[in-house]
């Protein structure tokens, strides 16, 4: 929540407002919070399945490596093909709850027919159901989040929503992995209890978020609207409803939008899902299945406790860098994937990991944001979210290809090595530019 002293207690001059505001000023809104529980539950939901599903396609369902890599590559990237048209219509329509709330309904749906569905095509067109969910309610809920926090406190604002949705994606897998402690091979168990999470989260997204309408604020209350007012680096560009369908909708994002989506691209063709880090790591045949889920701990911890920092590091310094620096982390859990599987390597895998998440998960949504013309928000944020689920799906369904060719270790090491010789191509387009 935010409220300054003026706000409190009538008119007052320009300057002691000025002066109380920023004394007084309570950074994140309600709604930003709000936003984060329903995540929280969400990811108590869908990290929980997502920490046995490695385990329960490759040894429950006996599939292959390249089966699973389809399955992460679905996972990683089928949410590109609503991504950008759900922020289009959050922006035409100006009322991103409703969609929000398609998109969570249709991931909850999801978790009921794993209670049902057995073998690979159902488990396949599961998977493609919840990631498309989670495209229909990812830009709408990123366009709440911008349209109610302060510009100059952004990415702190995203930090926070992300802190909460990590603290839910820490609690999924370490839930997934008491289950399975107590009940071996008790997937179903773990399957229900995710069911029970997501719908505990709709209800709250119902019931607890309100009805936000984009640009409301700014377009009746002049002071609002200077409050709100995009950072001096931000691009804008005339509102209007001229764009006729969401294909269009690319056309209306300007140039610095359109560099960051091709370095985003770049980048993200090299990253591949957690699922494939923590399987290499199991490679070297130092760790129990049964300890599986807690390496999704590991990580989310770590991204838990830097979410916010980070994001306060990259308001006041740069977005643009700490995006781009933050993939040498990611090269760093390769390395560590690749070199052992036990003891420190295996920590630092984690550790390396989850700054990597802190470093460009809210970070990206917040410069996309604040690239996006006016009146675009949503759909700037949708198009850099698709960008990088596309480039994803490709890397995760070819990294499963080449695993099975070559084994973990050298694929590991190869996309280390090519992923840091890619970040000087990224800084160009994102911070020199």
């Amino acid at each position: 929540m935010y409220l300054s002293l003026a706000d409190r207690h009538g008119p007052q001059t320009d300057q002691t407002t000025s002066t109380r505001a920023k004394t007084t000023a309570i950074r994140v809104a309600p709604t930003v919070i709000a936003l984060g529980i329903v995540s929280l539950l969400t990811d108590v939901s869908s990290e929980a399945v997502a920490a046995v599903l490695p385990l329960y396609v490759t040894g429950s369902l006996g599939l292959s490596m390249v089966a699973y890599g389809f399955l992460e590559g679905l996972h990683q990237g089928v949410s590109a093909v609503v991504r950008i048209a759900a922020g289009y219509a959050a922006d035409r329509t100006e009322r991103p709850k409703a969609i929000a709330i398609a998109g969570y309904g249709l991931s909850m749906v999801t978790r009921a027919g794993l209670l049902i569905v057995q073998g690979f095509a159902g488990i396949a067109v599961l998977v493609g159901l919840d990631r498309i969910g989670k495209g229909i309610r990812t830009a709408p809920r990123d366009a709440m989040i911008q349209e109610v926090s302060q510009p100059e406190h952004l990415a702190r604002s995203f930090g926070v929503h992300r802190m909460l949705d990590t603290i839910g994606a820490t609690i999924g897998p370490l839930l997934a992995f008491l289950v399975l402690l107590a009940v071996p091979e008790g997937y179903r168990v773990v399957f229900a209890l995710s069911l029970a999470a997501a719908i505990i989260g709709v209800s709250v997204l119902v019931l607890f978020v309100p009805a936000i309408r984009l640009g409301a604020a700014k377009n009746s209350d002049p002071a609002s609207a200077s409050a709100s007012a995009p950072s001096p680096t931000a691009r804008t560009a005339p509102t209007g409803r001229s764009v006729r369908s969401w294909g269009r909708a690319w056309g209306t994002l300007d140039r610095p939008l359109r560099r960051l989506l091709l370095a985003a691209g770049l980048l993200g063709l090299l990253t591949v899902g957690d699922g494939f880090i923590y399987l290499a790591v199991m490679s070297h045949g130092h760790l129990d299945p049964v300890w599986f889920p807690l390496l999704f701990v590991g990580t989310n911890a770590i991204f838990l406790s830097l979410a916010i920092p980070v994001g306060r590091l990259a308001d006041r310094t740069s977005r643009g860098a700490v995006l781009v620096l933050g993939h040498l982390f990611l090269a760093g859990a390769y390395l560590a994937a690749a070199f052992g599987g036990h003891g420190l390597w295996l920590i630092v895998a984690l550790v390396m990991l989850g700054i990597f998440y802190a470093a460009t998960d809210g970070v990206l949504s917040a410069l996309a944001g604040q690239l996006s013309p006016a009146g675009r928000t949503a759909t700037g944020i949708g198009a850099a979210q698709t960008v990088v689920a596309v480039t994803r799906l490709a890397a995760s369904t070819g990294f499963g290809a080449l695993w099975v060719l070559f084994g973990a270790v050298p694929i590991m090491m190869a996309a280390a090595v090519v992923l840091v010789a890619m970040l000087p191509a990224a800084w160009w387009l994102v911070v020199r530019r």
